[in-house]
């Protein structure tokens, strides 16, 4: 059973950390040219859009966001469920000679980010990939790390990060939860 240990950021705090990724973001790509956010759903759809919304707040400029979904190229698929649910992946521009950010909320073993460069690959050929998470909480499987952290947060594997987003769960906060036994 999963139980309530400590708060890790509220609405400000992950506002706050956006706002940072975005200057980052821009910083590293020396501005918007090529440049496009694609958020992995669930919940890095909402991150992608308001990292995307500070973008544009800063540079005037739009740039372009998609949404890519990567039920399909999960290792985990079957024990995911009987019938996983495949949503649409919405990128409506080419990402050839693009530098994609990818972004998500928890980095965690990294089999999200491997699935994610998969299906990225499978729909063009990307200049560039960037890595932009909410939560970095550690205990990688595979040897990929994020480019842009909101927040690290070393856990024990007994320990859960829960992102809520108000866009998916009507709320907006991270905590972190525990197993008890």
């Amino acid at each position: 059973m999963l139980e309530y240990k400590k708060d890790i950021l509220d609405q400000e705090g992950i506002q706050r950390a956006l706002t940072r990724i975005a200057h980052e973001i821009l910083e590293k790509n020396k501005g918007l040219d090529d440049l496009a956010v694609i958020g992995i759903r669930t919940r890095g759809v909402p991150l992608a859009e308001r990292i995307a919304e500070k973008i544009t707040e800063i540079e005037g400029e739009e740039v372009p966001v998609g949404i890519l979904d990567i039920t399909l190229y999960r290792d985990d698929l079957t024990t995911v469920a009987q019938q996983p649910i495949v949503h649409q992946t919405e990128i409506p521009f080419d990402i050839t000679d693009k530098k994609v950010v990818l972004v998500d909320d928890v980095l965690y073993t990294g089999r999200t980010v491997r699935a994610s460069l998969d299906a990225l690959i499978d729909l063009g050929r990307p200049r560039a990939i960037q890595l932009a998470i909410l939560i970095d909480r550690g205990h990688r499987e595979l040897p990929i790390r994020a480019d842009f952290v909101g927040k690290n947060l070393p856990t024990s594997q007994e320990e859960v990060v829960e992102v809520k987003l108000k866009e998916v769960d009507d709320a907006e906060e991270v905590i972190l939860m525990e197993y008890q036994k």
